[in-house]
């Protein structure tokens, strides 16, 4: 064999081996995250080892791998958000969010950790395990909260920071238990009761009057509203042919804003919104981003809001009191609530605080603003008739000794039975650090379900914050 012929046989292996090179960086870089992703990958199988953990904010442990199978110490209290990884059923919640940085690069399809294992297994290592998430989870202020709701068919709660937007606790009950799904799963997703869903996050409700918070501070904002302006409430409103009246055909009289807030009349806040307008009130829905995508780390529901080239009087009177076509999530009435308790500012909403591998802190979770809705002084003045709610009005139900409450009741009628019973509060209203909105479904009057619910958590979230 000549020279020549060497050559040309040196050069088909170099070029095969290019061509083999080129597919396995091709098939390890490109198509890694697609193939891992894949729930027919049978590598999958092993989805919960090297998997990292999901951790509180305390440092105690929402889930991590124990052998070859993922375990939820918290069980029931925070499965929807937390979620769960299975090699048959998949993931959810957290785990299914985060999964990219959760698994193991040999199994993760985050296509920068596919990189780094592509380029360790030529140094002949590669890490082993995935990364941590660290959450703003406080595990005493979930547990309660969580065992609350669970008295009731369904219901949700969420309890927020409202100077960073770190989501404290969410509940949502019915609830499953995230460390049998083996063999509960297709029996939870053919409940009726719907216990996979995240009510506070994915839950659409009409939010009944805890909504005259914003139709509060967006009279008052704008100006077409003053703290002495006098509402009459005989104890209803005709609009045309339609008649509005407050719950049970109670007339509140004559009275300002305040008062009107605080014994919550419909009749009177169908007119404050009216004076308001529909081209001002629906600019101040998009300024709390009542309708629009919420920047979360975890799926939320979009609230619903009908089109402002649909609305008439009538419609529009009964969205000021949180009727009408509205429904939002447990966790937007929690911003608007927050955003009035943090001087008018709304911050982002977030879960997961930050990113660590082998104890080292990775990245942590941007915040900041979304915007500011309302003045601080608007917000200043919200905040008192929330107040005046829980001295004297229909949410005396919550008050807590030493604490100024300020909070809003919401009694919501809905077509699918009894109407959905609210709370929505903050304290200490002087200095806020914790806001908390509960929904039971189909349980009457605010006041009387809601209100207590939220007491007890807001009175165990201040004592946590305050060791």
């Amino acid at each position: 064999m000549n020279q020549r012929s060497l050559a040309r046989i040196s050069a088909l292996f170099t070029v095969l081996f290019l061509v083999l090179a080129a597919r396995f960086a091709w098939l390890q870089l490109v198509q890694a995250p697609q193939i891992s992703a894949n729930r027919s990958n049978p590598r999958r199988s092993f989805i919960a080892l090297g998997r990292g953990r999901i951790l509180a904010a305390d440092g105690s442990i929402l889930a991590a791998t124990e052998g070859t199978r993922r375990v939820y110490p918290m069980g029931r209290a925070l499965a929807q958000v937390v979620g769960y990884a299975s090699r048959r059923y998949g993931t959810s919640g957290l785990e299914r969010a985060y999964d990219e940085l959760l698994a193991p690069p040999a199994l993760s399809a985050n296509p920068l950790q596919q990189v780094q294992n592509f380029i360790a297994s030529f140094q002949r290592f590669a890490p082993q395990s995935g990364d941590d998430l660290i959450t703003t989870i406080e595990p005493k202020i979930e547990r309660r909260l969580a065992e609350l709701l669970a008295q009731h068919a369904r219901a949700a709660g969420i309890v927020l920071d409202p100077r960073s937007g770190a989501v404290l606790a969410i509940a949502s009950t019915p609830s499953f238990d995230p460390n049998t799904m083996g063999s509960t799963f297709a029996g939870a997703l053919h409940a009726k009761d719907s216990p996979l869903l995240d009510r506070a996050l994915e839950g659409l409700y009409p939010p009944g009057s805890t909504f005259k918070m914003l139709t509060a501070s967006a009279a008052i904002d704008s100006g077409r509203v003053g703290m002495h302006d006098v509402f009459q409430d005989p104890g209803y409103l005709m609009i045309g042919k339609a008649r509005l009246h407050d719950n049970d055909y109670e007339a509140t009289g004559a009275g300002t804003i305040v008062k009107a807030f605080a014994l919550s009349s419909n009749v009177d806040f169908a007119q404050i919104v009216l004076r308001t307008g529909a081209s001002t009130f629906y600019r101040y829905l998009r300024r709390f981003g009542i309708g629009a995508s919420l920047d979360f780390q975890l799926p939320t529901a979009h609230a619903f809001v009908p089109p402002e080239s649909h609305i008439w009087a009538g419609e529009l009177a009964q969205m000021g009191f949180g009727q009408g076509a509205l429904l939002v999530t447990p966790m937007q009435i929690a911003m608007i609530a927050a955003t009035i308790a943090n001087g008018g500012v709304e911050e982002r909403p977030f879960i997961v605080r930050a990113i660590a591998r082998r104890g080292k802190i990775l990245t942590r979770t941007p915040v900041g603003p979304l915007g500011s809705p309302v003045s601080a002084q608007t917000a200043a003045k919200v905040t008192k008739m929330m107040e005046a709610v829980v001295a004297w009005g229909t949410g005396t139900s919550a008050q807590i000794p030493g604490v100024t409450v300020a909070g809003k009741t919401g009694t919501a009628t809905n077509p699918h039975g009894a109407a959905d019973s609210w709370f929505v509060c903050f304290a200490p209203a002087e200095s806020p650090r914790i806001v908390v909105a509960i929904v039971v479904e189909n349980a009457g009057y605010g006041a009387t379900v809601a209100a207590p619910i939220a007491r007890e958590v807001l009175a165990r979230s201040l004592t946590v914050i305050t060791k």
